[in-house]
């Protein structure tokens, strides 16, 4: 059967928007290098023309000068057609790019959604109860951990039930003592001089003649 009717032929692929993009721009290169020639022949028949007379080979001149610019004028209105479908090309990729991008942009929100859903549910360190319970934990501790301070740094020479005034009571009890010992007795370090002691002495038996004392 397919020596008579033959194989059938495989459907080739449409041309992708770059491969028609390129080739336009294959196109508009060569009308550009024609234009271009063009443009380098209407220059010389111009200095032809100013060069010879008027006459009938001026005039067969200026017909040649006249196709030459009708050619030009032919490859710039095939270039502005080609622009014009190159803007469209370009356009009509960009805006397949720009859905292919929302497409993937979509598919990575809704991967990271479902990864994120996954990681709440298999990590109960993320739930808020139990995020709550942890703060009261913590707080308790450290309170804790306050009140173990403070009974730590507490002084033993000092009782618990020692108020203010009796406190008062036990430095005024202290300072008197401190008096008596500075007037009746050898005094503190600063007085055991020899010329202060001897002085000390020598009024100490003046007060106790005066008194009459033996």
């Amino acid at each position: 059967m397919r020596r008579i009717f033959g194989a059938p032929k495989k459907k080739e692929p449409p041309p992708t928007l770059e491969q028609a993009g390129d080739r336009m721009n294959s196109r508009a290169d060569r009308v550009d290098e024609q234009i271009s020639k063009l443009d380098q022949q209407l220059m010389k028949f111009r200095e032809q023309i100013k060069k010879i007379r008027s006459g009938p080979v001026q005039e067969a001149l200026k017909k040649r000068t006249l196709n030459v610019l009708k050619q030009k004028r032919m490859y710039e209105n095939q270039r502005e057609t080609l622009y014009n479908q190159q803007f469209n090309v370009e356009q009509t990729r960009f805006t397949v790019e720009s859905i292919q991008d929302i497409v993937q942009t979509v598919q990575a929100l809704k991967s990271a959604s479902s990864q994120m859903k996954t990681t709440l549910i298999a990590n109960k360190e993320l739930d808020l109860k139990f995020i709550d319970n942890l703060q009261d934990e913590l707080a308790d501790m450290a309170d804790l951990t306050n009140n173990i301070n403070e009974m730590m740094g507490q002084s033993y020479a000092i009782p618990d039930n020692a108020d203010d005034s009796d406190l008062m009571d036990e430095l005024d009890a202290l300072e008197g003592n401190l008096a008596l010992e500075n007037t009746v007795g050898a005094g503190p370090s600063y007085l055991q001089e020899p010329e202060l002691l001897e002085l000390l002495a020598a009024l100490q038996q003046t007060a106790e003649e005066e008194l009459g004392l033996p």
